[in-house]
Protein backbone atom coordinates (compact mmCIF):
# COMPACT_ATOMS: atom_id res chain seq x y z
CA UNK A 1 0.00 0.00 0.00
CA UNK A 2 1.00 3.47 -0.62
CA UNK A 3 1.20 5.79 2.27
CA UNK A 4 -0.90 9.00 1.53
CA UNK A 5 0.63 12.61 3.14
CA UNK A 6 -1.25 15.45 1.53
CA UNK A 7 -2.26 18.92 3.24
CA UNK A 8 -5.29 21.29 3.74
CA UNK A 9 -6.63 22.14 0.05
CA UNK A 10 -4.81 18.65 -1.25
CA UNK A 11 -6.15 16.45 0.88
CA UNK A 12 -9.57 17.18 -0.25
CA UNK A 13 -8.68 15.36 -3.35
CA UNK A 14 -9.45 12.36 -1.04
CA UNK A 15 -13.09 13.66 -0.35
CA UNK A 16 -14.09 12.66 -4.36
CA UNK A 17 -12.12 9.80 -4.58
CA UNK A 18 -13.64 8.18 -1.39
CA UNK A 19 -17.16 9.21 -2.85
CA UNK A 20 -17.06 7.99 -6.30
CA UNK A 21 -15.41 4.56 -4.57
CA UNK A 22 -18.46 4.35 -2.22
CA UNK A 23 -20.46 5.35 -4.82
CA UNK A 24 -19.33 2.40 -7.43
CA UNK A 25 -20.13 0.18 -4.61
CA UNK A 26 -24.02 0.95 -4.66
CA UNK A 27 -26.51 -1.26 -6.50
CA UNK A 28 -27.67 1.52 -8.47
CA UNK A 29 -25.16 4.10 -8.35
CA UNK A 30 -25.09 7.23 -10.09
CA UNK A 31 -21.75 6.88 -11.88
CA UNK A 32 -19.44 4.14 -11.64
CA UNK A 33 -15.49 4.55 -11.35
CA UNK A 34 -13.46 1.67 -11.09
CA UNK A 35 -10.48 3.24 -10.99
CA UNK A 36 -11.68 5.27 -7.73
CA UNK A 37 -12.58 1.67 -6.25
CA UNK A 38 -8.60 0.10 -6.86
CA UNK A 39 -7.18 3.69 -5.85
CA UNK A 40 -8.58 3.60 -2.26
CA UNK A 41 -7.86 0.05 -2.09
CA UNK A 42 -4.26 0.69 -2.43
CA UNK A 43 -4.05 4.01 -0.47
CA UNK A 44 -2.96 3.67 3.33
CA UNK A 45 -5.44 6.38 4.44
CA UNK A 46 -8.70 6.35 7.24
CA UNK A 47 -10.62 7.15 4.49
CA UNK A 48 -13.89 7.33 7.31
CA UNK A 49 -11.96 10.11 9.13
CA UNK A 50 -12.71 12.37 6.41
CA UNK A 51 -16.56 12.03 7.59
CA UNK A 52 -18.70 12.60 4.61
CA UNK A 53 -21.54 12.96 5.06
CA UNK A 54 -23.72 11.18 2.40
CA UNK A 55 -25.75 14.27 1.42
CA UNK A 56 -22.18 15.25 0.40
CA UNK A 57 -20.99 12.38 -0.75
CA UNK A 58 -24.14 12.18 -3.41
CA UNK A 59 -23.41 15.71 -4.78
CA UNK A 60 -19.44 14.83 -5.80
CA UNK A 61 -20.94 11.98 -7.65
CA UNK A 62 -23.92 14.03 -9.38
CA UNK A 63 -21.22 16.65 -9.62
CA UNK A 64 -18.70 14.59 -11.39
CA UNK A 65 -21.72 12.80 -13.50
CA UNK A 66 -22.96 15.90 -15.27
CA UNK A 67 -19.36 17.18 -15.61
CA UNK A 68 -18.60 14.05 -17.26
CA UNK A 69 -22.01 14.09 -19.60
CA UNK A 70 -20.95 17.57 -20.50
CA UNK A 71 -17.56 16.69 -21.72
CA UNK A 72 -18.83 13.68 -23.80
CA UNK A 73 -21.06 15.59 -25.43
CA UNK A 74 -18.31 18.58 -25.95
CA UNK A 75 -16.40 15.50 -27.73
CA UNK A 76 -18.95 14.50 -29.79
CA UNK A 77 -19.56 17.72 -31.25
CA UNK A 78 -16.39 18.84 -31.59
CA UNK A 79 -14.65 15.36 -32.61
CA UNK A 80 -10.52 16.17 -31.93
CA UNK A 81 -10.41 18.26 -29.11
CA UNK A 82 -7.99 19.52 -26.23
CA UNK A 83 -8.75 18.95 -22.74
CA UNK A 84 -7.19 20.50 -19.67
CA UNK A 85 -8.59 18.95 -16.18
CA UNK A 86 -7.16 21.96 -13.86
CA UNK A 87 -6.56 20.26 -10.54
CA UNK A 88 -6.97 16.77 -11.38
CA UNK A 89 -6.63 14.95 -8.21
CA UNK A 90 -7.24 11.72 -8.73
CA UNK A 91 -9.43 11.77 -10.31
CA UNK A 92 -9.99 8.90 -13.29
CA UNK A 93 -12.66 11.39 -15.85
CA UNK A 94 -9.94 10.51 -18.75
CA UNK A 95 -10.34 6.85 -18.43
CA UNK A 96 -14.37 7.11 -17.87
CA UNK A 97 -14.86 9.39 -20.89
CA UNK A 98 -13.47 6.72 -22.81
CA UNK A 99 -12.86 8.94 -26.23
CA UNK A 100 -9.62 8.32 -28.30
CA UNK A 101 -9.75 11.76 -30.40
CA UNK A 102 -9.08 13.67 -27.25
CA UNK A 103 -5.68 15.00 -26.04
CA UNK A 104 -5.95 15.12 -22.79
CA UNK A 105 -4.08 16.82 -19.97
CA UNK A 106 -4.15 16.20 -16.02
CA UNK A 107 -2.74 19.49 -14.18
CA UNK A 108 -2.23 18.72 -10.30
CA UNK A 109 0.48 19.63 -7.42
CA UNK A 110 3.44 17.35 -7.90
CA UNK A 111 2.62 15.51 -4.84
CA UNK A 112 -0.53 14.38 -6.22
CA UNK A 113 1.41 13.76 -9.96
CA UNK A 114 3.48 11.57 -8.12
CA UNK A 115 0.84 9.76 -6.75
CA UNK A 116 -1.27 9.95 -10.04
CA UNK A 117 1.94 7.74 -11.41
CA UNK A 118 1.10 4.87 -9.42
CA UNK A 119 -1.96 4.09 -10.93
CA UNK A 120 -2.30 6.19 -14.46
CA UNK A 121 0.06 6.02 -17.29
CA UNK A 122 0.76 8.24 -19.91
CA UNK A 123 0.11 7.94 -23.35
CA UNK A 124 0.39 9.97 -26.53
CA UNK A 125 -3.38 11.09 -25.96
CA UNK A 126 -3.36 11.47 -22.00
CA UNK A 127 -0.23 14.00 -20.19
CA UNK A 128 0.14 14.21 -16.72
CA UNK A 129 1.95 17.93 -16.00
CA UNK A 130 3.36 18.60 -12.18
CA UNK A 131 2.17 22.50 -11.31
CA UNK A 132 0.37 24.61 -9.62
CA UNK A 133 -1.87 25.91 -11.78
CA UNK A 134 -1.56 29.49 -10.42
CA UNK A 135 2.15 28.99 -11.97
CA UNK A 136 3.53 29.88 -15.38
CA UNK A 137 5.64 27.48 -16.66
CA UNK A 138 2.67 24.42 -17.39
CA UNK A 139 1.51 26.23 -19.96
CA UNK A 140 4.05 25.87 -21.97
CA UNK A 141 3.36 22.14 -22.11
CA UNK A 142 0.30 22.80 -23.57
CA UNK A 143 -0.54 22.38 -27.76
CA UNK A 144 -1.08 25.36 -29.66
CA UNK A 145 -3.25 23.82 -32.15
CA UNK A 146 -6.26 24.68 -34.49
CA UNK A 147 -8.98 22.58 -32.30
CA UNK A 148 -11.48 23.17 -29.96
CA UNK A 149 -10.14 23.50 -26.09
CA UNK A 150 -11.99 22.31 -23.24
CA UNK A 151 -11.22 23.56 -19.83
CA UNK A 152 -12.43 21.74 -16.95
CA UNK A 153 -11.96 23.22 -12.97
CA UNK A 154 -13.92 20.39 -10.79
CA UNK A 155 -13.56 21.59 -7.21
CA UNK A 156 -10.45 24.03 -7.37
CA UNK A 157 -12.12 27.66 -8.07
CA UNK A 158 -13.46 27.82 -4.45
CA UNK A 159 -9.73 27.02 -3.08
CA UNK A 160 -8.28 30.17 -5.25
CA UNK A 161 -8.73 33.84 -4.82
CA UNK A 162 -10.58 35.86 -6.94
CA UNK A 163 -7.23 37.15 -7.83
CA UNK A 164 -5.74 34.00 -8.97
CA UNK A 165 -9.08 32.92 -10.91
CA UNK A 166 -8.82 35.95 -12.96
CA UNK A 167 -5.19 35.43 -13.89
CA UNK A 168 -5.67 31.48 -14.66
CA UNK A 169 -8.38 32.51 -17.02
CA UNK A 170 -6.10 35.34 -18.70
CA UNK A 171 -3.30 32.98 -18.94
CA UNK A 172 -5.03 30.34 -20.45
CA UNK A 173 -6.83 32.71 -23.10
CA UNK A 174 -3.22 33.83 -24.12
CA UNK A 175 -1.77 30.52 -24.11
CA UNK A 176 -4.87 28.60 -26.35
CA UNK A 177 -6.79 31.37 -27.10
CA UNK A 178 -10.79 30.85 -26.86
CA UNK A 179 -11.75 27.50 -24.98
CA UNK A 180 -15.36 26.59 -23.07
CA UNK A 181 -14.81 26.67 -19.22
CA UNK A 182 -16.63 24.03 -17.13
CA UNK A 183 -16.31 24.66 -13.78
CA UNK A 184 -18.40 24.24 -10.24
CA UNK A 185 -18.91 27.15 -7.80
CA UNK A 186 -20.61 27.95 -4.34
CA UNK A 187 -22.51 31.18 -3.40
CA UNK A 188 -20.98 33.41 -1.44
CA UNK A 189 -23.46 32.60 1.52
CA UNK A 190 -22.21 28.54 1.20
CA UNK A 191 -18.38 29.41 0.76
CA UNK A 192 -18.40 31.46 4.36
CA UNK A 193 -20.43 28.48 5.67
CA UNK A 194 -18.55 25.26 4.09
CA UNK A 195 -15.69 25.55 6.00
CA UNK A 196 -17.47 23.74 9.18
CA UNK A 197 -18.46 21.06 7.17
CA UNK A 198 -16.38 18.34 8.81
CA UNK A 199 -14.39 16.99 5.92
CA UNK A 200 -13.61 20.22 4.85
CA UNK A 201 -12.90 20.70 8.87
CA UNK A 202 -10.54 17.19 8.61
CA UNK A 203 -8.76 18.79 6.34
CA UNK A 204 -7.93 22.31 7.04
CA UNK A 205 -8.41 23.27 3.54
CA UNK A 206 -9.61 27.15 3.07
CA UNK A 207 -12.67 28.22 0.82
CA UNK A 208 -12.32 31.63 -0.43
CA UNK A 209 -14.32 32.14 -3.38
CA UNK A 210 -18.20 32.05 -3.80
CA UNK A 211 -20.52 33.62 -6.90
CA UNK A 212 -23.88 34.53 -6.80
CA UNK A 213 -24.81 35.74 -10.23
CA UNK A 214 -22.44 34.23 -13.07
CA UNK A 215 -23.53 37.20 -15.14
CA UNK A 216 -21.13 39.08 -13.00
CA UNK A 217 -18.44 36.74 -14.82
CA UNK A 218 -18.77 39.12 -17.99
CA UNK A 219 -17.69 42.19 -16.14
CA UNK A 220 -14.42 40.90 -15.31
CA UNK A 221 -13.03 42.50 -18.84
CA UNK A 222 -11.95 39.02 -20.01
CA UNK A 223 -13.94 38.10 -23.05
CA UNK A 224 -16.20 35.41 -20.49
CA UNK A 225 -19.60 34.72 -22.06
CA UNK A 226 -22.07 33.17 -19.58
CA UNK A 227 -23.56 30.10 -21.32
CA UNK A 228 -25.17 27.55 -18.75
CA UNK A 229 -26.17 26.75 -15.39
CA UNK A 230 -26.51 23.22 -13.95
CA UNK A 231 -28.27 22.56 -10.67
CA UNK A 232 -27.30 19.58 -8.89
CA UNK A 233 -31.21 19.75 -7.41
CA UNK A 234 -32.55 19.20 -10.82
CA UNK A 235 -31.02 16.47 -13.30
CA UNK A 236 -31.59 13.56 -15.43
CA UNK A 237 -29.21 11.96 -13.29
CA UNK A 238 -31.52 11.79 -9.82
CA UNK A 239 -34.55 9.99 -11.43
CA UNK A 240 -32.82 6.87 -10.30
CA UNK A 241 -32.89 8.20 -6.42
CA UNK A 242 -34.93 6.91 -3.33
CA UNK A 243 -38.34 8.60 -3.32
CA UNK A 244 -37.50 10.45 -0.57
CA UNK A 245 -33.94 11.70 -1.33
CA UNK A 246 -35.97 12.83 -4.91
CA UNK A 247 -38.55 14.68 -2.87
CA UNK A 248 -35.70 16.73 -0.52
CA UNK A 249 -33.75 17.32 -4.31
CA UNK A 250 -37.42 18.89 -5.41
CA UNK A 251 -37.94 21.06 -2.38
CA UNK A 252 -34.45 22.36 -2.50
CA UNK A 253 -35.22 23.42 -6.02
CA UNK A 254 -37.57 25.65 -5.33
CA UNK A 255 -35.54 27.89 -3.59
CA UNK A 256 -32.13 29.94 -4.78
CA UNK A 257 -30.23 29.81 -1.76
CA UNK A 258 -30.51 25.97 -1.63
CA UNK A 259 -29.92 25.17 -5.62
CA UNK A 260 -27.75 27.77 -6.14
CA UNK A 261 -25.54 26.94 -2.71
CA UNK A 262 -23.41 24.39 -5.04
CA UNK A 263 -23.83 24.53 -9.02
CA UNK A 264 -22.06 23.75 -12.33
CA UNK A 265 -21.54 26.53 -14.53
CA UNK A 266 -20.14 26.93 -18.30
CA UNK A 267 -18.75 29.67 -19.92
CA UNK A 268 -17.07 30.77 -23.22
CA UNK A 269 -13.92 32.83 -23.20
CA UNK A 270 -12.90 34.24 -26.31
Amino acid sequence: MNKIALTEEKETLLIPLFAKAKESRKKHPILIDKKAVEIVNHIDYDFKSLKIPEKTNLLLCLRAKLIDNFVKNFLLEHGQSVALHLGCGLDSRYNRIGNPDVDWYDVDFEEVIEIRKHFFKETGSYHLISSSVTEDKWLEKIPRENKQYLVIAEGLFMYLKEDEIKSLISRLKERIGSYTLIFDAFSVLMAKKVKYQPSIKKTGAKVYWGIDNPEDLTGWGLGIQFIEEQYFTSNEEIKNLDPFTKFMFKIADLFPVTNKAHRLLICRVS
